[in-house]
């Protein structure tokens, strides 16, 4: 990933409504969430709701596809994970007990649901 494709993605998650959208994309999928109901959710305005999407979407964060008369937008967790990676990678300087406790920490949240409750 580019610093500027990072910079894009990052600036569009910096700002709350946009943040809490896309968190609430990525609890919903595979399936997405139409463009009305993310904004019942997060109680913001339909049309301030597609300016939010809009600027997630640029970012390459969002994707959303048209299903009958409504638009269902799905968080890209692929895309979301290059930026994760970019923050991190090369975090420990060639010293990986630097990074162990990030990685430490991800996993609990990481697993298949089948083997979190292992």
């Amino acid at each position: 990933m580019e610093t500027e494709q990072a910079i894009l993605a990052l600036g569009a998650l910096a700002q709350a409504t946009r943040l809490e959208a896309f968190r609430l994309l990525a609890a919903h999928e595979p399936s997405g969430l139409p463009a009305g109901a993310i904004a019942d959710t997060l109680a913001v305005p339909q049309n301030t709701m597609s300016s939010h999407l809009g600027i997630l979407a640029l970012a390459g964060l969002i994707t959303s596809q048209r299903r009958g008369r409504s638009i269902v937008y799905r968080a890209d967790l692929a895309r979301f994970q290059k930026v994760a990676l970019f923050l991190i990678k090369d975090c420990c300087g060639g010293r990986p007990e630097l990074c162990a406790p990030l990685i430490a920490a991800l996993q609990p949240c990481c697993l298949p649901k089948e083997s979190a409750n292992v």
